[in-house]
């Protein structure tokens, strides 16, 4: 036999656990180019080898709902996510990005992603390189960027409707037939571009930092089906579309307009789906009609998150629960060493514990002093605590009020996260919901946002929650084993937005692929890191256990750490399985 070796990579003995849900076996991958090449037994050498004896071969992780639309552009690394297994992210999601885009919108789009994702505008406004106007020459812009993993993009409603419409499209005006018109032919250039499908917001939720509604809130069902119906002509597309039902408030109605949107376009539709808490059992009426839409002929999916969605809340944040207390407000400006100094004070730690916020009746003022539902960060983190561990139950075994222990919490804790408070996904103190919906049919893996919320939440750490805590630590309920887990991750998720060239251990099938001590597999506490454009802040996450993460056929990761290759490539549309795969 010749000396010369036949493949690029080879991964060795591993315990190949290859997407499809079946059962894990021992043998070894082999990589040619950006391709895997050979699974089982294999004689031939490769360049390089990796030893994975006793470590989980998976394949790579696909994220369907992140916003790293801004990071792609100013960064190399999209990290979170690629830290945590995955491979391929999906970004331009909720309606909002930054293409199309006039020179004279740019403001707007950039507070409305302030306000929708939480990423501060100064970041954006150094960041954001602006070289394109319309969304192919972003996706070009993109791509000339060299990434560690790959990225697909959805075109964002919110951008197009304001391209289109300028300052009407703001005030609730109805998109006119010239409006329409340039809409589709603007959706088709999209889609010839690479768009992977089209997105938008109907959630009352989501505000621009200027506190306008979004853009597309009212869009109506011409002006959906006009787009759709151009995705239809170019014969693909996704339509990713988020909605809060009118708060809830009109479910039936707003699900039939999508519905029929999609039925009539013949689109694909995926949508986020939770349990809101107070409202414990209405997912289940949306999963109802999601049902019935697929049994009707349809294909929908309900995106979900596989633990509580929640914020962390700290000094260094954007949001605890003094932030809006006049005296903490005084104090704010502050740099955060000598902000903390000043409440160790006791005046002013009794001044700030018995205010009340300013503008109360702001949602979100209401969430962040829910202390019955509040929990103090350890590491690791808890992402099921039990409610007697809550702020609420601790103080009240202890004697005070809750204000009182989550102040000295925060103060304690300093700069870094202190209190997680799940919002959605934990109404019942624990993660069966969560459990539940996994298990659905019509449910796959989303809602991580990697790339967005930089100062309140850090869910892209989803992956090696899953792997770590539902398949190996949890101990209040069922387990979910490694192959259903694994194909959560990876094949279920790529084939829900089309990119049916990945998410497998098979011959054929796009080279991406983790090496996993499962053993070792952890969650660090979230940290604080001021690494973003301008100083920005970001929370962030690290991992322990990935031997190796492979975008492509090259190393990208060997043990949290990057090898300085950047192979990750933007996706463009749709990806076909392999012929021989």
């Amino acid at each position: 036999m010749s000396d010369n070796p036949r493949y690029d990579l080879v991964l060795r003995g591993g315990t190949i656990v290859d997407g499809t849900g079946a059962a894990p076996f021992v043998g070894d991958v082999a990589l040619i180019g950006d391709r895997i090449a050979a699974v089982g037994r294999i004689a031939g050498k490769g360049r390089e080898e990796i030893d994975a004896a006793g470590k989980l071969v998976t394949p790579g992780f696909v994220d369907i709902h992140t916003h790293y639309d801004g990071q792609s552009i100013w960064e190399s690394r999209l990290s979170p996510s690629s830290g945590h297994g995955v491979t391929t992210v999906v970004m331009g999601n909720c309606g909002v990005g930054f293409a199309p885009c006039r020179a004279g919108d740019r403001n707007r789009l950039i507070e409305l992603m302030e306000g929708v994702e939480d990423i501060p505008g100064v970041v954006m406004t150094e960041g954001l390189s602006w070289e394109w106007e319309s969304y192919p020459q972003f996706l070009d812009a993109v791509e000339a960027r060299p990434h560690d993993i790959d990225l697909a993009s959805y075109l964002p409603h919110a951008a197009l409707r304001v391209f289109v419409m300028g300052e009407r499209a703001s005030v609730g005006e109805v998109a006119n037939a010239a409006d329409l018109a340039t809409m589709a032919a603007l959706t088709r250039d999209a889609m010839r571009a690479g768009a992977i499908g089209f997105s938008t917001s109907r959630s009352l939720f989501h505000r621009s930092s200027s506190g306008e509604a979004v853009p597309t809130l009212e869009a109506d069902a011409a002006e959906l089906g006009a787009i759709a119906a151009a995705m239809r002509d170019m014969g693909d597309g996704i339509l990713q579309i988020a909605s809060d039902y009118k708060n809830f408030t009109e479910i039936d109605a707003e699900f039939a307009l999508i519905r029929e949107v999609a039925r009539s376009a013949g689109r694909t539709m995926t949508l986020p789906i939770a349990q809101t808490h107070s409202n414990p059992e209405g997912w289940r009426t949306i999963l109802s009609l999601i049902e019935d839409a697929n049994a009707q002929g349809m294909s929908v999916t309900a995106q979900a998150l596989p633990r509580g969605i929640g914020m962390l809340l700290g000094l260094d944040l954007s949001m605890h629960p003094f932030s809006s207390c006049p005296s903490y407000q005084a104090i704010h400006p502050l740099p955060i060493t000598e902000r903390i100094e000043r409440m160790r004070d006791p005046a002013i730690r009794e001044r700030i514990t018995r205010e009340a916020p300013l503008n109360p009746d702001i949602p979100l003022q209401q969430q962040v002093r829910r202390f019955a539902g509040m929990f103090e960060i350890v590491d690791p983190l808890d992402y099921e605590p039990p409610l007697d561990s809550s702020i609420a139950a601790r103080a009240a075994r202890m004697g005070i009020s809750p204000e009182e222990l989550a102040y000295d919490l925060l103060v304690a804790r300093g700069a870094g996260a202190a209190l997680f408070l799940p919002f959605a996904n934990y109404a019942y103190g624990n993660l069966d919901t969560a459990l539940e919906m996994f298990h659905h049919k019509d449910v796959v893996l989303g809602l991580g946002d990697g790339g967005a919320h930089y100062g309140v939440i850090c869910d892209a750490s989803y992956p090696t929650f899953l792997l770590s805590y539902w398949a190996r630590d949890r101990e209040r309920g069922e387990r979910i084993d490694i192959p259903t887990v694994v194909k959560a991750l990876s094949r279920d998720s790529a084939v829900a937005v089309g990119l049916c060239d990945r998410g497998l251990i098979a011959p054929g099938y796009k080279a991406d692929v983790n090496v996993i001590d499962h053993a070792r597999l952890s969650l660090r506490a979230p940290e604080v890191a001021f690494d973003l454009p301008a100083g920005g802040r970001r929370l962030t996450q690290h991992a322990d256990g990935y031997v190796a993460t492979i975008v492509s056929g090259q190393v990208v990761y060997r043990d949290a750490v990057p090898t300085g290759v950047l192979p990750g490539r933007l996706v463009r549309g749709r990806q076909p399985q392999p012929q021989h795969g």
